[in-house]
């Protein structure tokens, strides 16, 4: 039988793959990929055959039932699958539901970590998420979920529970849920920050109070993909930013070696 390999691509630059992850696609007879993958990281692959597999908010190129199928009828012909996936395959990325499908079927898969876009994009925004004087502690969480949805986060808990947080798919939802952290007792002044399209040549960074984040994110047109950082480790970023003083040559140099 073939094998099934489930690869996070990183946080968006290129160059952020891992090496084993690189090294596998460049093996690849056919790779799955999502929306958010690099088109230099797809080159590396020239050889396969390439299937989009892409969903963007109200919008997918093909459900997860059919990319399931897909993994489970190509690993079934004997050929060597990528399943390449931004960020990482288990952190909100499905990966989970994807090995689950090939394990029912007794296909043989592996699974290659990725850099997640809730450590990478603040990184490149000059916001550590964890600092001995600002927070020992943060939390992932999906900002997708609507209003009333059993599946929604508890903002209430959240906004006392953990020092930092991190907020993926929450730019649509954005005045719901700030409005439900302040309300579960996260104060309006707590720093926080939006970044899009983080450690690509389209990165953006908003830093303001939690209170002028839905306010200053409309005045900037901010759009998805972003990443939504809240507590007061976003106050380094004054001292820390970087990637805004790189120039257009050293930006666009990441490559993949």
């Amino acid at each position: 039988m073939g094998k099934v390999y489930l690869i996070g691509a990183g946080p968006g630059a290129p160059d952020l793959i891992t090496v084993k992850g690189l090294r596998l696609l460049r093996r690849a007879d056919v790779v799955l990929y999502d929306r958010l993958v690099s088109k230099d990281l797809l080159k590396e692959a020239s050889h396969a055959k390439l299937i989009y597999c892409g969903k963007r908010p109200h919008m997918h190129a093909m459900d997860q039932e059919m990319i399931n199928h897909l993994l489970i009828r190509y690993a079934g012909l004997h050929v060597t699958v990528v399943r390449l996936k931004g960020g990482d395959p288990f952190l909100f990325g499905r990966g989970g539901e994807e090995a689950a499908a090939l394990a029912k079927e007794h296909l043989d898969f592996e699974i290659v970590p990725g850099i997640t876009a809730g450590m990478a994009a603040p990184a490149y925004a000059g916001i550590p998420v964890t600092h001995r004087d600002y927070a020992s502690s943060v939390t992932f969480v999906t900002g997708h979920g609507k209003a009333g949805d059993r599946h929604e986060p508890d903002w209430a808990q959240l906004a006392s529970a953990t020092d930092t947080l991190a907020i993926y798919m929450g730019v649509a939802n954005l005045p719901h849920l700030v409005s439900a952290l302040i309300a579960g007792g996260k104060s309006p002044s707590t720093p926080a920050a939006i970044i899009e399209w983080g450690t690509t040549e389209r990165q953006r960074t908003i830093a303001v109070n939690l209170s002028d984040l839905c306010q200053s994110a409309e005045q900037a047109h901010i759009k998805s993909p972003s990443m939504i950082v809240i507590g007061e480790v976003v106050r380094l970023r004054a001292q820390l930013q970087w990637f805004e003083k790189l120039g257009e040559q050293e930006i666009s140099i990441g490559g993949i070696y």
